[in-house]
């Protein structure tokens, strides 16, 4: 979270503070209001703290102002004659060792959950506030207590009380600035983006969120004492429901991803309420209104508000997608991953793993030994486990029994962060980055998990030269060079498994567990990790899950194959190669065969005409005068490189990426414009990337909601026999939970769900990627008798399966078609290939 002003924050607070009273002035209020705006601004950046930092939406932190109120009050009361500052230390300690105690319990749960606890709190605190008459006064609240005369100035001027609240607060914000912008700080908004994978490089979240709880609750303590203070009294008000909203929607006005924001929030909550109040007792309502204006429509709130108008009339030039200015370098493994001294033999070893999901065992026995220096492959068929027993060596999981050593130390049971300290470095099967930050941030994050200095809440991140000079090398080493500042999410999806890969290295594991590093991946691309791969398993040793057979021959030295939860082989390539039982479960008829049993039927007239599409994603122009059409009863091969935009126009046929220019047009009605549910219900079927299943519902309802409000008569009508005929498969698995399945049956049931309703062109996104081969047969098979009743759309990185299964190809580069014609001229004519597809 990072502010783009050029001017220093605090110097922006500092003239702020000011000249806060004299802009008070000029609209008509007194000091006093701007005394309750430092106030409201103190409180709302402590809330900012958790909320847009941390991304734990706080719902009662009006109980942390009402609490430090209350605690000075009675100190306050307690003492002889007027005092200040004792029962100011006294009520943020004391609100600090609670806050502590309470987040310590709260923060086991996540989410809507965690949010829930809050409001509770909340209500708990009002209730007793307002019930515990002997102590708290009830309904009267506290009063009585008087500022005092401090080193000889009388705080009972409102100008001399300003100045001391404004000095507060600014030392409040210098701590908060300096918070923010360390190691720690950076922790906390890795943990908003993604905490598995913070925790995955090693970082025990937990304690990471109860600093910021902590420190968020004593911020706004100490706000809620300087309230007490300019009142000269305090009541259950602050610890109410409607204080804390009033709060957290201060915050979401001025803004959650600005420093400043939440301080610009309270000016204009304070503004609003005392002129809006003049003419009505409801303005409360208003300022509702208004709230849920700025969600809806500034989600940056005040602060983003002049940059969200300027990008609206000045867009400024169209740029390319975020990989153009990478340059890529082949390189030696940067110094800090080299191995020193001989091999250590055994690495990680597991003995006997057991793992089982109520009746269904996913594991039984497992063992495994990945020995130094070696590149040692997992492989089986969708549903062997494989991905079970890497949560199990990682610490995702705990095994029922059995035991795991890495480095001579037994971790079967630690958790996921501990294990990464002792050396566990992980790349996932679906990328798992910080998309919100940029490259350098993300690697840099990991390397600091492994830093003495990964806590220190002072020191700025940015200024720590050892973190940077490492990170600059894991960035060059990669191939991400020129892309430090771009922001992980924008990067194509190659890019974002080169860095998936950087993050697991940065922090120099002594193993890598690699899964599925070259899935979705291009032919180039496939080449150039598992290349990089092989040279980090020189010295670091590398369990490798991966589905591309030939790719993992060429690579590893030994391979163990799992098969229904049981190792299956384990032994050298050649033993793998040689198998019978291997290549009866896992290898299938093989591609070419696979490839050669395609059939194509007679191709019809265009059933949807794309003509000018452009789409833009911010100042990104990603694509550019897209045009073609779709036959009826043609399967259609959209390719090119990653990053050409193949998925990009999925989405703009199926509506999730707005179509900025251009035609999309099915069977005569226009479909740019319209949105995902209305395009879905004309006859659009859609199956994204990484399947989108609705997990913890079962097959049969993911179904169900596939054809709900998709039986228009648009398209081929399919009932639940009709689509086991194709994937007789599911027929087993209709009441099994769909994150239950293994990869293979996930892929099939996404497929029958966009089936489901009534569909006339299907639109499948990388439908083969990470797949066994003998799964990859039954999908190309399903598909090859589905162009009989609909048209078909795929993008896939395995060209020969496509080009084989498709009539015809479209191939894009740089967001623009450059190649239109018919797909077994690029099956056949290799020369051809390449120079269409650069591959």
């Amino acid at each position: 979270m990072k502010t783009n002003s050029r001017v220093h924050p605090l110097l922006i607070a500092l003239v702020a503070a000011a000249i806060l009273p004299w802009l008070m002035g000029l609209a008509g209020l007194t000091t006093t209001s701007a005394t309750e705006v430092v106030i409201f601004a103190l409180a709302c950046m402590g809330l900012n703290l958790l909320a847009g930092y941390t991304g734990l939406v706080s719902f009662g932190h009006g109980a942390w102002f009402g609490l430090g109120a209350y605690i000075a009050a009675l100190v306050a009361l307690a003492l002889p004659g007027d005092a200040l500052i004792l029962p100011l230390v006294v009520a943020v300690g004391l609100s600090a060792a609670i806050a502590a105690g309470f987040g310590w319990l709260m923060l086991r749960r996540r989410g809507v959950y965690f949010s829930l606890m809050t409001l509770a709190l909340s209500a708990l605190g009002f209730t007793i506030a307002f019930r515990w008459t002997s102590v708290t006064g009830g309904e009267n609240g506290l009063g009585g207590v008087e500022r005092p005369v401090l080193l000889g100035v009388d705080l009972n001027d409102n100008m001399n009380f300003y100045l001391l609240v404004a000095l507060i607060a600014l030392l409040a914000a210098g701590l908060m600035w300096r918070f923010v912008n360390s190691p720690l700080g950076h922790v906390l908004e890795a943990i908003r983006e993604n905490e598995t994978r913070a925790t995955a490089l090693g970082y025990d979240t937990q304690r990471y969120k109860l600093a910021a709880f902590v420190l968020s609750a004593s911020i706004t303590a100490l706000a809620g004492v300087l309230l007490l203070y300019k009142n000269r009294l305090t009541s259950a008000e602050p610890m109410s429901i409607v204080f804390s909203g009033e709060l957290l929607a201060m915050t979401v006005i001025g803004g959650m991803r600005g420093f400043l924001g939440p301080a610009l929030g309270a000016v204009f909550y304070i503004l609003f309420r005392e002129y809006l109040s003049i003419y009505t007792e409801n303005w409360l309502l208003w300022f509702g209104l208004v709230f849920m204006g700025f969600v809806l429509f500034a989600r940056d709130g005040l602060v983003g508000i002049g940059r969200q108008i300027a990008t609206r009339l000045f867009p400024g030039p169209d740029t390319a997608a975020a990989m153009s200015d990478r340059r890529v370098e082949t390189l030696p493994l940067p110094a800090m991953l080299r191995a020193r001294g001989d091999a250590a033999g055994s690495v990680l070893k597991a003995q006997d793993m057991v793992k089982s999901f109520g009746a269904f065992r996913a594991v039984d026995g497992v063992s495994i030994d990945v020995r130094d220096r070696s590149l040692h492959a997992l492989i089986g068929p969708n549903g062997a486990g494989k991905t079970t027993a890497f949560n199990l060596l990682s610490g995702i999981l705990t095994p029922d029994s059995g035991q795991v050593t890495l480095s001579g130390h037994e971790v079967a049971g630690l958790s996921a962060n501990r294990i990464a300290e002792l050396g566990m470095g992980r790349s996932f099967q679906i990328t798992s980055l910080f998309p919100d930050l940029t490259v350098q941030e993300n690697v840099r994050l990991a390397i600091q998990a492994g830093d003495p200095a990964r806590m220190n809440p002072w020191t700025a991140a940015t200024g720590i030269a050892r973190i940077n000079d490492k990170a600059r090398e894991i960035i060059v080493w990669v191939g991400l060079a020129g892309m430090e500042n771009a922001k992980a999410g924008s990067l194509s999806y190659g890019g974002q498994r080169l860095l998936d890969l950087g993050l697991a290295l940065a922090n120099h594991p002594c193993v890598l567990l690699a899964d599925e590093p070259l899935a979705g991946l291009s032919v180039a691309e496939r080449e150039r990790v598992g290349n990089l791969i092989k040279q980090v398993s020189a010295d670091i040793p590398v369990l490798l899950v991966e589905h591309d057979i030939d790719r993992v021959f060429s690579l590893a030295d030994h391979v163990t194959v799992m098969n229904e939860g049981k190792v299956l082989l384990d032994g050298t390539v050649d033993d793998a190669r040689n198998s019978d039982a291997v290549r009866e479960i896992y290898i299938g008829s093989g591609t070419a065969e696979v490839a050669a049993s395609a059939h194509h039927g007679e191709v019809g007239d265009p059933i949807c005409v794309l003509s000018g599409v452009n789409v833009h994603y911010g100042k990104s122009h990603i694509l550019h005068d897209v045009g073609f059409d779709i036959r009826k009863g043609e399967i259609l091969a959209l390719l090119g490189r990653n990053g050409a935009g193949k998925s990009t126009l999925l989405k703009s046929v199926i509506g999730i990426a707005p179509v900025s220019a251009g035609s999309i047009r099915l069977d005569g009605q226009e479909l740019a414009g319209l949105d995902p549910a209305t395009i879905a219900r004309s006859g659009i079927g859609y199956v994204p990337q990484g399947r989108g299943l609705f997990a913890g519902m079962t097959v049969r309802e993911n179904l169900e909601l596939g054809r709900m409000k998709r039986r228009t008569g648009a398209g081929s009508h399919w009932t639940d026999e009709q689509i086991l005929e194709f994937f007789p498969r599911l027929g087993e698995r209709m009441e099994t939970e769909a994150d239950r399945l293994s990869g293979g049956e996930q892929q099939m049931a996404a497929v029958a769900r966009a089936l489901s309703g009534d569909t006339r062109v299907l639109l499948l996104d990388e439908p083969f990627e990470g797949l066994a081969p003998a799964v990859v047969e039954q999908l190309f098979h399903s598909f090859d008798r589905l162009r009989e009743h609909l048209s078909i759309v795929i993008v896939d990185h395995n060209l020969d399966l496509a080009l084989a299964l498709s009539d015809r190809t479209v191939a894009l580069e740089m967001g623009r078609v450059f190649h239109d014609g018919p797909s077994r001229a690029l099956a056949t004519d290799l020369d051809l290939r390449r120079q269409v597809l650069w591959l």
